[in-house]
């Protein structure tokens, strides 16, 4: 944050009061006009939300279809909200200062079908449940080739390895099912 405002005084001189909170200039030069105070407020904002991404220490994203998949729940999930809400509504809109107005509720509904047609298009677009299922059977076949070479390794053959890959694809199948 600057301490003094920057701005250039009529003598030519650089000015020394300080900023406006959140202002890049001091009330003489401007930083009490509307859009100085609300550009100040955006960059007040803009700043704790950084200051708490900061703090969320957020993880980078290590598999984007799934991550996709759990948007789509809860955008759905917003959608059916915001439903309900004008599912309680009298009207749909209302009688303000300047004429009739449409209620904000209504507008956040519109909002999110529109959000949950964009999202579920492109998790169809991807057809992600068709690239998760690939995935998990090239995870399942590596586990399988891991628990084989890891037999061949001790000596196991015959019999007692086509147990081993069973049981193994059994535990494979159970997780499947669990998730």
């Amino acid at each position: 944050m600057q301490t003094t405002c920057g701005a250039r005084c009529r003598d030519g001189s650089p000015c020394s009061n300080p900023p406006m909170t959140a202002a890049t200039r001091c009330r003489m030069h401007g930083g009490a006009s509307p859009q100085a105070k609300t550009a100040a407020a955006r960059r007040q904002v803009e700043g704790q939300a950084r200051a708490l991404l900061a703090e969320l220490g957020t993880p980078p994203v290590e598999d984007p279809l799934a991550a996709l998949l759990r948007l789509g729940g809860e955008v759905l999930a917003w959608q059916k909200a915001t439903a309900a809400l004008v599912n309680q509504l009298d009207s749909i809109r209302y009688q303000g200062g300047s004429g009739e107005q449409l209620r904000a509720e209504v507008v956040l509904y519109e909002r999110a079908m529109d959000r949950a047609a964009n999202v579920l298009s492109a998790i169809a677009r991807l057809n992600i449940d068709e690239r998760l299922t690939a995935v998990s059977e090239r995870q399942a076949e590596a586990v399988i080739g891991a628990v084989e070479a890891a037999l061949a390794a001790v000596g196991i053959t015959g019999e007692q390895a086509i147990e081993g890959r069973r049981a193994a694809a059994r535990h494979l199948r159970v997780l499947e099912v669990a998730s």
